[in-house]
């Protein structure tokens, strides 16, 4: 819950989130504007706002693509169809992120910077993470709102109240849960791909020998046809779990990022709004993201990464479902980027050269790019507006 206000005004939690109470004397290390106001006048609660959503909708561009990408790749749907399920599902993540992802709140609203942040720390932290995934959406890089983030929050914050920023537990709370998920997706892909594969090639379709006449009489060599029947039990379970796991991913991707930037939003609570009224307009955003640009994502990561058939990509989304969802729950900041790319290239554990090198590469650049670069913004953000 962001301890927000004008010149420091208080928030109180309410129900796992936050409402606005009358303002208070301001945070001795916190360094806040003398107005509420922008430049232009436009009041700074309602600068905030605009900055929220907008960041919602590049959030939704860049991240619904991530759960249902394979649906597309194994040549299950077209990107449209697969990224109008994905915005469906990412929907209800969304909404019922209010009880299930509290502890997710409480992280980016006070465990990592906490000082009481002023309304310029708060648009400088909007500003960094906007950047960097509007930019990363156009470059048709999938990178992580939480790495940009958590690099906006440091790099404003170092400057705002550096004695305040969380770094002993930044590791622990931050670092590690980021960095050990991609590991752990990868590892359990390649494990269940594998299991998977099997049951599949066992069970794979029933097949008929069909005995080749020889002229004459002769006695031969039997020839051998093979022909594919209709699919077996195996094969439609393997497709509806696809669509179903693939819905999970989605839903545990909107679980995971709406209570981040409500948690740094909390903020412009104007005219009455309600923080479940803020959480509903960030959903609605996210959606029109995800609907109007998710298409230049969703097609990077279907078809550059690796090439996929069906139980492949129910594999890697299960993955992805599991993890991101678990991590929501437990206030373990995950990466649905990079647990997703983590699931989709664990599929080839056994076979690397199926990888795209190039894009490969270009992936984690960009990831590495992300921290710094949107610490940066953040950061210049912040000494222009205080």
């Amino acid at each position: 819950m962001l301890d927000l206000g004008s010149g420091g005004a208080g928030l109180q939690p309410v129900r796992g989130w936050a409402v606005p109470l009358r303002p208070s004397h301001t945070s001795r290390c916190a360094r806040s504007p003398t107005s509420t106001a922008t430049p232009g006048g436009i009041p700074m609660e309602v600068l905030v706002l605009v900055l929220v959503l907008l960041l919602a909708a590049a959030n939704g561009a860049n991240d619904v693509p991530k759960g249902v990408a394979t649906l597309a790749g194994a040549g299950v749907t077209k990107i449209r169809t697969a990224i109008a399920w994905g915005t469906v599902a990412t929907t209800l993540g969304c909404l019922v992120s209010l009880t299930l992802a509290s502890k997710m709140t409480d992280l980016f609203s006070k465990g990592i910077v906490s000082a009481k942040p002023t309304p310029a720390f708060t648009v400088a932290v909007l500003v960094g993470t906007i950047f960097w995934v509007v930019l990363a959406t156009v470059l048709k890089l999938p990178v992580s709102t939480t790495h940009a983030l958590v690099g906006s929050l440091l790099g404003a914050g170092s400057l705002f109240a550096g004695s305040a920023v969380e770094w002993n537990g930044l590791l622990g709370k931050v670092v590690q849960p980021l960095l050990l998920s991609i590991l752990v997706a990868y590892a359990i892909s390649a494990v269940l791909g594998i299991i998977t594969r099997k049951v599949v090639t066992i069970r794979t379709a029933r097949r008929e020998r069909i005995q080749a006449p020889v002229p004459d009489g002769d006695t031969a060599p039997v020839a051998t046809l093979t022909r594919q029947v209709e699919p077996t039990k195996a094969q439609q379970a393997i497709g509806i779990a696809h669509w179903a796991t693939s819905g999970l991913a989605s839903f545990a991707r909107g679980l995971n990022d709406a209570p981040k930037i409500v948690a740094i939003g909390t903020f412009a609570l104007v005219g009455g709004m309600t923080p479940t009224g803020l959480l509903f307009a960030v959903t609605a955003a996210m959606a029109v993201g995800g609907v109007v640009a998710g298409s230049r994502i969703a097609d990077r990561l279907a078809y550059s990464v690796i090439k996929i058939p069906h139980v492949e990509g129910f594999t890697a989304n299960l993955t992805t479902a599991s993890l991101v969802g678990l991590g929501a729950i437990l206030g373990l900041p995950m990466s649905t980027t990079q647990v997703s790319a983590g699931a989709i290239s664990g599929i080839a554990a056994n076979d690397l050269s199926r990888l795209n090198k190039k894009t490969v590469r270009d992936l984690l650049i960009a990831w590495l790019c992300t921290p710094p670069v949107a610490a940066a913004v953040a950061a210049g953000a912040y000494l222009l507006l205080a």
